[in-house]
């Protein structure tokens, strides 16, 4: 692939709800300007973007890929992205080196959650964007309900470009409203000038008074004309529509067939007339010694610098860090120096990526995206010239709440299976592993249940290790709620030569302190325990609240006292007085009114209004505690609850089941409190079976 300079690069991200025809719409580009002879399709696992195997197995994204396109002596990057919820990290990488974005609407399912999410998150970046229904070859294809949806979604900035021209229930072409013309499709893609159907002028009226208004918003001069009934000139309509998408004041609305590649070259054209170019643009960056923001713009003339907005691992060829330039002109011979890290790094070659397939180019000029290997880079890395000032932010990448326990199916593949966990959380930064000692388990944490599913695939197809995933073990803990005294432990053995033998009198209470598993002390009168054997008796506490005797779990909140004893001056020693002690532990406590105490989380969940409902009475079926309801912008309440940890297993799932997934949840570890009797049974119950 050639290199193009700053003012021909388009950087676009292709966002949308799961399964609106993303991939498709891509892929019939790359197919109209001739990049693949023939059009792929997410149903034969043929497509440029979906070429990992989980992919094809699932017919659908699952992170975001590359793909460039040259149109009309320009580059466009398409950054397609996965549509479902569970890799919205992958979304905001995507849209932290994306220009512009297209918002993609299956004519047939209209708006969705996964719309409105895609507008919130360029409202975020402050993109501009545009929509793109397609699908309009379908039956059940409504641009009218989709229209006045937009609208009353959105606002009136938002103005049909095109409305579908429709022959015996046949897509055949469209009206192009800015420029008042009929487009009629001849053969596949292309198509001819025709004139416009009278059926369709009360349609089309609708829609340039619509977009009338829209051009009447950008000034008060076209306010005030608009208003008194003048007429706006081709040449006025168009500059004030090119400046004002650029500026995210106006989003067109276009239409097409991602199916039959119908539409196709006017989106191109839409893309290359209305979205910037990097130079129209600047990045915004920390100044190190200072630490102020700057906005840098994209300047070939200046430093080389580039940010690592993505990081991809391939099993043979290693690691592609994805980069975009931000200024300067990045050739191989580069010697970058990580600003991040403050270390230099190895200097390769420069590829540009386009799906799997890896392009070596000369060099990529400010603006461009592109990729380099071996680079020991992280997502969110600044690579630049040595001596460089500024650092440029990482994606903002969310937090993962759904979580799993996971073991490897064969033990001998422990090593290979820590080893390809470790890379995929280096690809993918929502995805986190914690070690749960305490429970004697592995956490896997990602954004969802199928996201978790296909960690687990991916394992397997490329590293060819599997994992079980299971149920964890939630982090109950365990405790006492009364005083009991002289508790007696004793510790016997006699072997031939020299026994064992050591005895404790204890007390046990709760010390009040939930945070701290025991605090010990002793009241030890006359010498009845000599002072030297009080440290073994501490180690047996230590060692006996690891795992307490009511259900296994970790001990806290007690007070142990040792009171009383025996000893023998030849057969007690160390072991046998911590022995004695666990002895007594387990004698104690479990005569002191011992409970389980569970987990309690903070939980926020964000939900449009009218499932704030569903949301509470949900959360009340979980034993959750509503504290408050906050109203938040774009027509949504945040719900503050209580809830028990364990009562959050599967709630990623539920919730987006309940709310379309539009909902989205946040939680925080609180506190401890008593479990109730029945959950206290039941885990009882479960402990006894295991052992």
């Amino acid at each position: 692939m050639r290199v193009f300079e700053t003012d021909k690069v388009r950087n676009v991200a292709v966002l949308g709800h799961a399964g609106c025809g993303k991939t498709t719409l891509v892929e019939a580009m790359a197919y109209v300007t001739g990049v693949v002879s023939r059009q792929g399709r997410v149903e034969d696992g043929n497509t440029i973007s979906d070429f990992d195997k989980e992919e094809q197995k699932r017919l659908c994204s699952l992170g975001t890929t590359i793909v460039p396109i040259e149109y009309d002596d320009i580059k466009i990057n398409f950054l397609d992205t996965p549509g479902a919820f569970d890799y919205v990290g992958e979304v905001e990488e995507a849209l932290s080196a994306a220009g512009a974005a297209i918002i993609v609407i299956s004519g047939k399912a209209g708006i969705e959650a996964g719309t409105v999410k895609a507008w919130e998150l360029c409202e975020k970046y402050q993109l501009p964007r545009m929509f793109f229904v397609t699908g309009m070859d379908d039956d059940k294809a409504s641009f009218r309900k989709i229209n006045i949806a937009l609208n009353e979604k959105f606002g009136r900035k938002v103005a049909p470009f095109h409305i579908p021209m429709r022959e015996n229930e046949k897509f055949v072409g469209f009206v192009n409203v800015v420029k008042m013309k009929g487009r009629r499709f001849t053969d596949g893609y292309n198509y001819e000038e025709c004139d416009i159907p009278d059926y369709l002028e009360e349609h089309l009226q609708t829609s340039r008074e619509s977009l009338m208004e829209a051009v009447a918003e950008t000034s008060e001069e076209f306010m005030d004309r608009y208003f008194s009934g003048d007429e706006f000139t081709y040449e006025e309509v168009s500059q004030a529509l090119r400046n004002n998408v650029m500026d995210g004041s106006i989003v067109p609305v276009l239409i097409g067939s991602g199916l039959a590649a119908q539409g196709m070259k006017m989106l191109l054209l839409a893309i290359s007339k209305y979205f910037p170019s990097p130079a129209n643009r600047t990045e915004q960056a920390k100044v190190i010694e200072t630490g102020e923001l700057i906005n840098v713009t994209y300047d070939n003339d200046k430093y080389v610098s580039a940010k690592v907005f993505k990081t991809l691992m391939d099993p043979f060829i290693g690691k592609y860090s994805l980069i975009k330039v931000i200024s300067g002109t990045l050739t191989p011979d580069t010697a970058l120096y990580n600003v991040t890290k403050d270390a230099p790094e190895k200097s390769g070659k420069v590829y540009v990526l386009r799906g799997e397939t890896a392009m070596e180019v000369p060099e990529l000029k400010a603006g461009d995206i592109g990729a380099l290997t071996k680079t020991n880079a992280s997502t969110g890395d600044t690579l630049a010239l040595k001596g460089a000032s500024v650092i440029y932010p990482a994606p903002k990448i969310p937090t993962p709440y759904t979580y799993k326990a996971y073991k490897a199916v064969n033990k001998n593949d422990e090593d290979k299976v820590a080893a390809g966990l470790a890379k995929m959380c280096e690809e993918d930064l929502t995805l986190k592993l914690v070690n749960d000692a305490e429970n004697r388990q592995s956490l896997i944490y990602g954004m969802g249940d199928q996201h978790l599913d296909v960690i687990a695939g991916k394992l397997e197809s490329r590293y060819k290790v599997s994992i079980e995933l299971s149920k964890p073990r939630v982090a109950y803990k365990e405790t006492i709620k009364k005083k009991k005294e002289n508790v007696n432990g004793t510790y016997k053995k006699q072997s031939g030569g020299h026994g064992q033998f050591g005895v404790v009198v204890m007390d046990f209470e709760p010390s009040g302190d939930l945070d701290t598993p025991y605090v010990f002390g002793e009241r030890v009168v006359g010498g009845a325990v000599p002072k030297n054997f009080f440290p073994a008796v501490e180690k047996g506490i230590a060692e006996s609240v690891l795992k307490g005797p009511l259900a296994g779990y970790p001990v806290v909140g007690i007070r142990a006292t040792l009171t009383d004893g025996k000893y023998h001056p030849v057969d007690s020693s160390e072991m046998s007085f911590k022995m004695a002690a666990m002895t007594a532990f387990k004698s104690g406590i479990m005569d002191a009114n011992p409970v389980l105490l569970e987990p309690i989380a903070s939980l926020s969940v964000i939900v449009p209004n009218q499932f704030a409902g569903d949301v509470m009475g949900d959360l009340n079926r979980r034993r959750g505690r509503v504290l408050g309801m906050d109203p938040v912008a774009g027509g949504k309440t945040n719900v503050i609850a209580d809830i028990p940890v364990a009562e959050l297993y599967g709630y990623s799932t539920d919730l987006r089941s309940m709310t379309g997934g539009a909902g989205e949840y946040s939680y925080e570890f609180a506190r401890y409190e008593q479990a109730p009797s029945d959950v206290q049974k039941a885990e009882i119950e479960a402990a006894a079976a295991d052992n």
